[in-house]
């Protein structure tokens, strides 16, 4: 039997990998075969991800993804040891601001971590000797840009035009072989999301779960769905949002 989700052989770059949905994706590809570099900016936290992924042939590699013009390059000698199959894009920030609080510092600080280093990733995707093709390239955007949330609109238009991005480069890389696709996951208790928390009373908490039809989800049920993309499971899609949050924007 064929299985479309063997990754047996393959190479994944996956961004955030010290935590998360990174980690969970990283971990994924790990147990279904894959060789998995490993990025994030925390040596340490990335070594721990490596020890927890299965099979061998892994690598990290440190990097500070706010550098978006030398992204390409990175990329470039990331794929020295070996071309890859996928790139999971899981890097990103969020900070809840409202508008009263929001700077031009904080606007260019959220588009260029959350957007331009997506871009720029794409960019290097493309190059050659960097991608085995076919490949897929999957960014991680957000149920936050599909709808609307007080206090969070810079977020939420990082990643709507993280969105509308893909859509454009599904079909500018076609030519090249690449599928791009975004996953829109709702709140799910991350590190990052568990940090917001904090900030919430028991009411807000309350009402948030709610939101969501099925509860809250995991890291790993939003991994599932960026392996999915990444695999041959997904050969005819490109320049979709999958939305991952527990029916929290079909209401």
């Amino acid at each position: 039997m064929v299985n479309p989700l063997a990754f047996a052989g393959a190479r994944f770059l996956v961004t955030g990998a010290s935590s998360g949905i990174g980690k969970s994706t990283a971990i994924l590809i790990a147990k279904l075969g894959g060789r998995v570099t490993a990025v994030g900016r925390d040596t340490l936290r990335l070594a721990e991800t490596l020890a927890e992924l299965a099979g061998e042939g892994h690598d990290a590699s440190a990097f500070d993804l706010a550098d978006a013009d030398a992204i390409p390059g990175w990329m470039a000698a990331c794929a020295a040891t070996g071309t890859y199959s996928g790139v999971a894009h899981c890097a990103g920030i969020q900070e809840l601001k409202p508008l009263r609080q929001v700077t031009a510092d904080f606007i260019d600080r959220t588009m260029r971590t959350n957007l331009s280093s997506a871009l720029a990733i794409a960019r290097g995707f493309r190059q050659k000797d960097v991608a085995q093709r076919p490949a897929s390239l999957v960014l991680v955007s957000s149920a936050a840009g599909l709808t609307g949330q007080a206090g969070n609109t810079v977020y939420a238009a990082s990643k709507g035009a993280l969105i509308a991005a893909a859509r454009g480069m599904a079909i500018e890389l076609v030519r090249d072989e690449i599928r791009v696709n975004t996953v829109a996951p709702g709140f799910v208790p991350t590190p990052l999301g568990e940090k917001a928390m904090r900030f919430w009373s028991k009411e807000q908490l309350d009402a948030t779960r709610a939101a969501y039809p099925l509860g809250f989800g995991t890291a790993e049920d939003v991994a599932n769905a960026i392996v999915f993309l990444l695999s041959d499971m997904a050969r005819w899609i490109t320049g979709t949002t999958l939305a991952v949050d527990g029916g929290y924007t079909a209401q």
